[in-house]
């Protein structure tokens, strides 16, 4: 596997409960497998502010445009019943720490 080149933070509040988000990840971690060129994505909570994101690891700008354009990232809002929409924060990867 080649090394991640960009790295996309996508961050919410939801109305639904914990069990709630938990169940909607459960239901939708197949399609996240099959998109072409992501690498890992980490489900995240932050207890602070009872955020939720997503951390999203790519191999390639392009992998990323074809997500970015999709149906399914569209679909976030109303999967997760978002307070607004979410925000969106695309990083590139300068340099990671281990090979």
């Amino acid at each position: 596997m080649s090394q991640a080149s960009l790295i996309l933070l996508v961050k919410f509040k939801s109305a639904l409960s914990l069990e709630e988000v938990s169940a909607v990840i459960d239901s939708r971690a197949h399609e996240f497998r099959e998109l072409k060129g992501l690498q890992q994505k980490y489900y995240l909570h932050e207890p602070a502010t009872d955020e939720y994101a997503g951390l999203y690891l790519w191999e390639s700008n392009e992998d990323f445009l074809v997500y970015r354009d999709s149906e399914l990232r569209a679909s976030i809002a109303s999967a997760y019943q978002t307070e607004g929409e979410p925000r969106i924060e695309v990083f590139n990867i300068l340099k990671p720490l281990r090979d």
